[in-house]
This record gives C-alpha cells, structure tokens and sequence, in this order.
C-alpha cells in the first residue's frame, strides 16, 4: 500500500509539472520531431544535382522551402492565430494597444518560428545543403596547386566526387571542410543569437507583466482548467442537442448507456446564441475590474452577466483586451 501511494504521489507531482512546462514541452517535441524529419530528409532525400546554376538554388531551397512550410504549419497549429483572426472579423480589431499587438504577435510568431530555426539550425550544423550550394563558388586560387583554368562548372560537381576528374579529387577535403566550418560557425551563431533572444523576451515578459510568479502560475493553471472543462463540455452539450434533433426526427435517438445517463442528467442541451459565442471568443490579455482579476474572456462574461445589462454587456465585451 505504502509503494503505491508513493508511485500515486510522484505521478501527481510530475502530472502537475508537466502541467505546468506545457509550452516548453510542446517546443521541445517539435525541435526533436523536426530534427529527426531532417536527419532522414538529409538520409533518404537530399541529392545534389552537382551543376552550376543549380546547385545554389537546390542548396537554398532544400534549407529554406521546408522551414518556410514548418513556420505556415506553427502558424496554423496555434490556436492564438485563429483567435487573432476572429478579433479582427468579430470586433475588427479595435481599441488594440501597441503593447497587446506586440504580445500576440510575440506569441504567434515566437511559437511557429521554433520548427523553421531548428530545421535552419541542423541543416547548417550538417553542411550537406551549404556545402551543395556554395561549392561552385569556391574561389580556386586559394587552393594551392588547383589548375587555374578550370571554372565554376567543375567546382559545382565536386559534391559528386564520382563526376569530377581523377586528377583533381585530392582537392576534395580542403573544399568541404572549408564549407564545412562556414556551415557550422553559421549555425552555431544562428543557436547562440536563439538563446539569446529567447532569454531577452522571458526577461521583458517578467518585467513588463502585472502578475506576480505565483498569480501567473495560478493563470496558467487556470487557462488548462479552463480550456478542459470547456471542451469536455463542449462534447456533452453538442452530443445531447444532437441527441434532441435526432430524436424530433426519428422519433428516437440510439443511444449508449453513458449517452442515456448524461441525457437524464442534463435533460437536454439549450442553444446558445451566437452573440455569446462571439463573446467569449477571439484575443484576451489579462484584466482587473475593481481590484478583482479577470483570467479569460469566459471569466470576464461570467463577471459582466452578473452586474450588467445586455448594452453595457456589448461594450464591456467589445472593450481593449
């Protein structure tokens, strides 16, 4: 008994821990799971075509096209970019201050820039796509005994090594490591300036925000809560008015056991009006009302429907985020 309490406790304690590293976690599976889809794009993908002209634009795409899909695929994956675009269709973004466009944006783009920099990272610290794409503009006379006549076409085939001539394949190493070290000091640097700016925006998000540690912490437990809850009931409240129309229809509804119970519980499921729904959605940044804290826009219209009529409701709820 006294082991499985124990095993019960610290699986608690790491539940709530990874509760609360959500973001860090979620960041971290993407960096891994994107390294990972390089690795074997570099393996099983990635075939310089070892011709002038090309090889700079192969090179190029190769690093950029895939991050460039990576960073739409963040944008579309956050949640925040879709309630962007519902604060600019329902409210048309009015009353925006310049510190809540900066934060959002921070968070959209911050977010959806993890996959890309890690896909840019690996690749330089690789060198196979810059070694393809730089190695026809290599300059010769820096290698000494390289024949002077040969130009870029035959540079670009030394990434083939199988199509460049015998006499010349000696000059190999040199050029790739220097493409090599250029490769990597470029991704070293591109890691070191991430760090850095990452630990810039967590110093001014801890200096330019009103809440406390142990408030913020509280926040986020909050918004997890929240967003659970919401969704969970979001389900039983669809699958029962569901329920209730197919029913009007058919005269019956084929139900689950658990399906009966919640329908005998909650009898059946109101409609809810798409000014609510429009309320409690789009872009929210904390707020206060008379000293008291407002963590979301559910909060806030829960706090406003108590005290407010329906006018004052719209202009509260319409109001700077």
């Amino acid at each position: 008994m006294a082991a499985a309490a124990l095993v019960t406790e610290n699986f608690k304690f790491a539940s709530l821990f990874f509760k609360s590293k959500d973001v860090m976690i979620f960041n971290g599976l993407i960096a891994l799971s994107t390294v990972a889809g390089q690795t074997a794009f570099n393996v099983f993908a990635f075939d310089c075509p070892c011709s002038s002209g090309r090889n700079y634009r192969y090179g190029l795409a190769a690093i950029g096209v895939p991050a460039l899909v990576l960073f739409l695929i963040g944008i579309m994956l956050n949640k925040s970019s879709w309630d962007l675009v519902s604060e600019c269709r329902i409210r048309k973004c009015r009353k925006w201050s310049g510190a809540a466009v900066f934060a959002l944006l921070g968070n959209v783009l911050g977010r959806a820039a993890v996959a890309p920099l890690t896909w840019a990272v690996i690749s330089f610290l690789q060198g196979q796509a810059y070694t393809c794409a730089l190695s026809e503009f290599v300059k010769r006379t820096t290698l000494e005994g390289f024949p002077t006549s040969q130009g870029s076409e035959v540079m670009a085939k030394f990434p083939c090594l199988d199509s460049v001539p015998t006499d010349l394949r000696s000059f190999w190493p040199e050029i790739e490591r220097r493409l090599k070290y250029e490769s990597q000091l470029i991704g070293w640097l591109l890691v070191g300036g991430m760090a850095v700016a990452v630990f810039l925006m967590m110093c001014m998000k801890r200096c330019c925000s009103p809440l406390g540690y142990l408030q913020e912490a509280y926040w986020s437990t909050y918004r997890h809560n929240e967003k659970a809850l919401f969704d969970r009931t979001a389900g039983v409240h669809a699958r029962l008015q569901a329920a209730d129309n197919v029913k009007s229809f058919f005269g019956f509804v084929a139900l689950e056991k658990e399906e009966k119970e919640q329908l005998q519980e909650f009898e059946s499921a109101t409609s809810i009006c798409s000014l609510n729904w429009n309320r409690v959605t789009g872009v929210y940044l904390y707020r206060e009302k008379n000293g008291l804290p407002l963590y979301s826009r559910l909060n806030k219209w829960a706090t406003y429907r108590k005290v407010l009529s329906e006018e004052d409701m719209d202009n509260e709820m319409d109001a700077m985020v």
